[in-house]
């Protein structure tokens, strides 16, 4: 039987932390069963005669933070030449990240399956989509208005404001009333009253941790990444410095992913981090969500295994269909 034929969208695999990298984890699952792997980033999609295609390398990884991949020549290949595409391109979720999708919607026209579904990738902003479960969320303004935001920060005390397409912490500030820098933090951030943002209420259950779960095809892993921000910060992110410590889901925890699950498998939204921060969703993260490295060291699990053996599970319905 000839191996299953897997693509990686990805930023370079040069430039990644294979100690922390999901991507990697999920490339090192591929080589445990033996999977063809090629690697390839957004600009090096085509469009030819009809046809999408790849600018492509083979490549082989390796469990170490040396020397932990061999790429072979680049080549261009048809995308309905694999079986499976794994989108993993780290945000900024921008039209260069929007174009790749509508390229990979084309591959998978042609049934190639692709994790996670292109047109479910435009659909569920990161920030937004949490929207949808208004019950599972807290207090939340989107608005581009930097008055009604300040109407917002002024009800609630305290407030975190965002940017609706960041990612690792980036843009994020905590604004309570009174403070001076409300209206030149705004300003930035709607562009003048021109881009929509997100003001939440502050949760101070952040000291105990912003709770990363992973869900995959609507299914909690048990165990989630608490990240706990570095001293001073209010910041639950990794890349923002803080620190990941494994805990077992709450009763809340699994509450909050039953609520969303239907949605996810309705979508085809197989690989998705949900972060959670007391007993509220802060964010649904579909783009390239992480954490996997950490909490199979914590735990002695292999998530990337779980996600695969549901990825083969739709090749073979896909091919007895």
């Amino acid at each position: 039987m000839k191996p299953i034929k897997l693509a990686v969208l990805m930023d370079d695999i040069k430039d990644i932390k294979p100690y922390k990298d999901s991507s990697f984890a999920m490339m090192l699952e591929a080589t445990r069963r033996h999977w063809e792997i090629y690697t390839f980033d957004a600009p090096q999609l085509f469009a030819q005669d009809g046809k999408i295609w790849a600018t492509c390398a083979k490549t082989q990884v390796f469990d170490t933070t040396t020397n932990w991949y061999k790429k072979e020549a680049e080549i261009a290949l048809l995308l309905e030449s694999f079986d499976v595409v794994l989108m993993r391109k780290d945000p900024p979720f921008d039209m260069n990240y929007i174009y790749a999708t509508y390229f990979l919607e084309q591959a998978e026209k042609s049934g190639v399956l692709v994790v996670n579904k292109p047109q479910s990738l435009r659909d569920a902003n990161e920030k937004l989509f949490a929207l949808n479960f208004p019950h599972c969320l807290a207090d939340t303004l989107v608005s581009s208005n930097p008055e009604q935001i300040k109407e917002f920060i002024k009800k609630q005390g305290i407030s975190v404001v965002k940017p609706l397409d960041g990612m690792g912490g980036k843009d994020i500030f905590k604004l309570e009333q009174g403070d001076d820098n409300i209206n030149k933090v705004l300003n930035y951030l709607t562009h003048q009253g021109n881009t929509p943002i997100m003001a939440q209420e502050f949760l101070p259950e952040i000291a105990q941790g912003d709770k990363r779960i992973l869900l995959i095809n609507g299914q909690p892993i048990d165990y989630a990444l608490a990240r706990m921000p570095a001293k001073g910060s209010f910041k639950g992110n990794l890349a923002a410095g803080a620190t990941g410590v494994g805990q077992p889901l709450s009763a809340r925890d699994r509450y909050l992913c039953e609520q969303i699950a239907p949605t996810l498998r309705e979508k085809g939204l197989m690989f998705v981090g949900l972060d959670v921060i007391g007993d509220y969703i802060t964010e649904i993260n579909v783009t390239s969500p992480t954490c996997i490295r950490e909490l199979d060291a914590q735990f002695n699990l292999n998530i990337a295994a779980t996600l695969f053996d549901v990825i083969q599970e739709k090749l073979h319905s896909h091919l007895s269909n």
